[in-house]
């Protein structure tokens, strides 16, 4: 499978490289720990100790929901399969443990489906147990299914023991970490990922609100985490004009402060930085001079759109330059590179795009040839001259 966090690495240094050093927009946040993703190009847009290991809380439960989705989509499992509520669901993560619950009765069969909901929605300890012991045997087995497809998926910091979240020697995760859990979720299960934006659920009776404070406030997924160790947690996703972003953070002292900085955080990936498109494929650009050519130019296009976020004003002062490799010998091949376009600031020279041939341009016949040699004794040089971005 492929690495997700690989992936999102080298997006970053690809925009990185495309603009040069662009300075970012002043922003902090009181979280110990933190990182904000733009999904679409992979970039980090803000990280603060973000390869900090710490405990997950019930974060822990996306890797859980990863592996469920894993299995029903391979066909091995069902959300109609229907498990008993052991013992040990019940007293370790029932209504009498203290943390989060989904109240499922003693050596009741529910239904798989219903216990994703519970995992999802209602955060229930006793439902990722149900769910461990269902599909897995036990806790322990089940553990080592997810640490599988953490590794599978890219996720090299972080470390499962349980499918709840709740403190046990060794289990760590990262924000990175979670933030690629986050996208791959998002990407990979499509149909299923609405489950995280559900605002409630009743089950045996009882109805429970999602405990994601962002989902009033714009974003559409993902999930909450508190223990004593962890502190107040969140991994969220929202999207704005096309782009999605995802974050995660931990470390609050509580449940006010982790909505408020959540919020700052969301807030500043989504309006600090915008999206511009350099170049579109296909797109004349501009012309390359062709000799003893049927045609005296051949227009010069990208082969692929070069899009990059930025920070809001940042671009100020680039400006693109079409150079044509010209003039090149006819015949020219449609597709065949004959020139550039060079974004610069100043001085600067920040990228170079390679251009190419929109069509085709054959020999001119002889009288042409000669007639277009006369001609070019007195043409004036052609010149290339810098335009804004924003022309």
């Amino acid at each position: 499978m492929t690495s997700y966090r690989a992936l999102a690495r080298l997006f970053a240094v690809l925009i990185v490289l495309a603009l040069g050093a662009a300075p970012a927009a002043a922003f902090d946040t009181k979280a110990p720990t933190a990182i904000l993703l733009d999904v679409g190009t992979g970039r980090v847009l803000y990280e603060k100790n973000a390869d900090d290991p710490i405990p997950p809380a019930s974060l822990a439960k996306l890797m859980t929901a990863a592996v469920v989705f894993d299995m029903i989509r391979k066909g091995e499992a069902s959300k109609e399969d229907t498990f008993e509520v052991s013992e040990k669901a019940w007293r370790e993560g029932g209504a009498n443990s203290g943390g989060s619950t989904m109240f499922l009765p003693v050596h009741r069969e529910v239904a798989l489906g219903d216990l994703i909901k519970g995992l999802i929605i209602q955060s229930g300890n006793d439902a990722a147990i149900v769910i461990a012991e269902g599909l897995a045997g036990s806790v322990p087995q089940f553990a080592e299914k997810m640490n599988a497809e953490a590794k599978a998926i890219g996720l090299s910091h972080s470390h499962f023991v349980n499918p709840h979240g709740l403190p046990a020697e060794g289990q760590q995760v990262t924000m990175r970490d979670l933030a690629v859990l986050a996208e791959y979720l998002i990407k990979t299960f499509p149909a299923e990922y609405p489950l995280f934006s559900e605002e409630s659920f009743r089950f045996n009776g009882i109805t429970q609100k999602n405990r994601n404070p962002l989902l009033a406030l714009g974003a559409d997924g993902l999930k909450t985490g508190h223990t004593a160790a962890s502190g107040y947690g969140l991994v969220a996703s929202a999207t704005k004009d096309g782009r999605r972003i995802v974050l995660a953070m931990s470390g609050m002292t509580s449940a006010e402060e982790r909505a408020r900085e959540a919020k700052r955080l969301m807030d500043f990936g989504l309006q600090d930085f915008e999206e511009v498109t350099l170049v579109k494929a296909g797109e004349p650009l501009g012309a390359a001079e062709v000799a003893g050519g049927a045609a005296r130019t051949v227009a010069l296009v990208a082969r692929q759109d070069l899009a990059v976020l930025v920070p809001r004003g940042s671009l100020s002062g680039v400006t693109r330059q079409i150079v044509g490799n010209g003039p090149i010998p006819a015949p020219v091949a449609k597709g065949q590179r004959a020139g550039w376009a060079l974004f610069t600031r100043g001085d600067e020279t920040l990228r170079e795009v390679p251009l190419f041939a929109a069509e085709s341009v054959s020999r001119a016949n002889v009288f042409s040839r000669i007639a277009g040699t006369i001609a070019d004794q007195f043409a004036p040089a052609p010149a290339s001259v810098p335009a804004p971005l924003s022309d």
